[in-house]
């Protein structure tokens, strides 16, 4: 975008080992930040304020920086949002996300908002309701939830030869495999679901839809 439209910007990438090196990124005095995976709910203490949404949430994936004031949006319920929409179907009522990171918390609240009913898989279940360990994903689980999401990094590159240990064979054409990984564009999750006629999705369109909610919000 910045190309295109010939803005004079620098989007940077900052690597940080732990959240409390946020400060030094602070200090550089960005015109604002996107956070990602694994910091979207470990830097809410490093903001100021919060946009009701990202509170609700739990999650911030945009800070917005007024003076030295720093609000904490969510931009990603946005981009899930709109990149959903032309893939759902009144067969997908039930869901499985797994992850519960600050990624699983948007796309959890957006399937919510519509009524489609979630279920939680990460590697420990938390012991609230519909909340499960790796080990309870079966056969009936799979068949029962025809909208399939990952939230979890699994698969991510360099890994790109490993994905959700999962019955993939449960898959059909009603299903709707979502993996809001985008490098690569095809991961392995989305492959063995292709494979069984399952819909698929990446997450470059949350991604680049996301992006631009951001954009509007450092330049009102």
């Amino acid at each position: 975008m910045f190309e295109n439209e010939a803005i004079e910007a620098r989007y940077k990438n900052f690597e940080l080992a732990s959240i409390q090196e946020i400060l030094t990124v602070f200090a550089q005095a960005p015109s604002g930040l996107n956070v990602t995976i694994p910091y979207k709910e470990s830097v809410l203490p490093y903001v100021d304020e919060l946009d009701p949404l990202a509170r609700t949430i739990g999650a911030v994936n945009t800070i917005v920086f007024d003076g030295n004031h720093k609000i904490g949006y969510n931009t990603d319920v946005f981009g899930f949002q709109q990149s959903i929409k032309p893939f759902l179907t009144n067969q997908h009522e039930r869901a499985i996300i797994f992850g519960t990171g600050g990624a699983a918390k948007a796309v959890a609240f957006v399937l919510q908002e519509i009524g489609i009913d979630v279920l939680y898989v990460s590697r420990k279940a938390s012991g609230i309701p519909k909340h499960f360990d790796y080990s309870a994903v079966n056969s009936h689980m799979i068949k029962a939830c025809k909208l399939i999401i990952n939230c979890t990094p699994v698969g991510t590159h360099p890994h790109i030869d490993e994905c959700l240990d999962i019955p993939y064979e449960s898959m059909g054409i009603e299903h709707l495999a979502i993996d809001l990984i985008y490098n690569p564009i095809e991961t392995l999750f989305l492959k063995k679901a292709k494979a069984q006629g399952a819909s698929i999705m990446n997450g470059e369109s949350m991604l680049k839809t996301q992006a631009m909610k951001s954009w509007a919000l450092w330049n009102p």
